[in-house]
């Protein structure tokens, strides 16, 4: 017997008031939402997005609990950090996708992915704007400070306190996770019509907030039916999840603390990614991930900052490496 999708938009205080909830509380949760999703679709038919990250390794815990032989699929874009690579091996039932370019042909056709996805867009498509001249209008006034919402007062979406990256003598574009992963795994999902299980956190973007709010955690009616069980917890709660479970992860991480606050942190990478992403680079302390990687990971450094050229990039944004 299926159970009942919940489905509709989210007011913005029910994301809060779930961001709250105690970690127990966010488990059961989470748990339940992902036995609707398997309910509806199957064990046979979902997966587990696996990037091998600390979220992702929480989603994989919490769903292999209920479903032990749940299929887990890692998109392997030659951009992961090599520990992660190694411990998404150490797991049983993982597929392995690749994309069709690689890194260094996306930047040389598109350009390289700094500040956001928003910024990057809107500085690819004004660009566009500016050789045909009606293209992609509304992206060049977001970097002019010139879009308007719908009742005519000025779009909160406007950036143009980046409009000085039209003039970078560099490509810049947002297109680089959209055909190193989403590609492959639309690729995958027209195979063998299985969905996903993803572990992407609301609070990590204003995209992704709204992306929540819209569909609440498991979007049936999707083009691609997407579950996002775990998408109101925050990182305090990964963390705090791994470290009570004892749960295994990347050893890139480090180990996982308390400061005297009692705020959970790791003393390795904060985060890992793409290990040559911009995005946020340029709102993180110093050592920022580059200046990390480049004590860290040598080799990829050098490959990152010499060979590909993010050097360039990073001084015009003023990013220390």
């Amino acid at each position: 017997m299926r159970l009942i999708k919940l489905s509709g938009k989210l007011d913005i205080q029910v994301l809060k008031c779930r961001q709250a909830m105690a970690l127990k509380d966010k488990v059961r949760f989470s748990k339940r939402r992902i036995e609707m999703w398997v309910d509806h679709f199957g064990e046979e038919g979902v997966y587990i997005s696996f990037s091998g990250g600390k979220d992702s390794t929480v989603l994989l815990h919490l769903v292999r609990s209920l479903y032990p032989d749940i299929e887990a699929v890692f998109v392997d874009t030659g951009l992961e950090y090599p520990e992660i690579k190694q411990f998404v091996k150490s797991f049983q039932n993982v597929t392995i996708i690749r994309p069709k370019m690689m890194f260094n042909e996306v930047i040389d056709k598109y350009g390289f992915p700094i500040i956001s996805k928003e910024v990057s867009e809107a500085v690819y498509n004004a660009r566009l704007h500016l050789q045909d001249g009606y293209k992609y209008k509304q992206h060049y006034d977001k970097l002019c400070g010139n879009l308007l919402s719908k009742d005519g007062s000025k779009s909160p979406y406007n950036c143009e306190k980046w409009k000085f990256l039209l003039d970078a003598p560099f490509k810049i574009s947002n297109r680089c996770c959209n055909i190193m992963k989403k590609t492959p795994v639309h690729l995958y999902y027209r195979q063998t019509k299985k969905v996903p299980i993803v572990g992407i956190m609301a609070a990590e973007s204003r995209l992704r907030t709204q992306q929540y709010l819209k569909q609440g955690c498991n979007g049936f009616d999707n083009k691609i039916p997407t579950s996002n069980p775990i998408a109101f917890w925050t990182e305090q709660d990964i963390l705090q999840y791994l470290k009570e479970f004892n749960v295994p992860f990347a050893s890139v991480y480090g180990e996982i603390k308390q400061d005297e606050n009692g705020k959970y942190y790791t003393t390795g990478c904060q985060r890992t990614g793409c290990m040559f992403c911009g995005f946020g680079c340029h709102l993180e302390k110093s050592p920022n991930r580059f200046e990390k990687l480049k004590k860290t990971h040598p080799k990829q450094y050098n490959y990152i900052i010499n060979v590909l050229g993010m050097g360039q990039v990073l001084d015009y944004i003023g990013v220390k490496y």
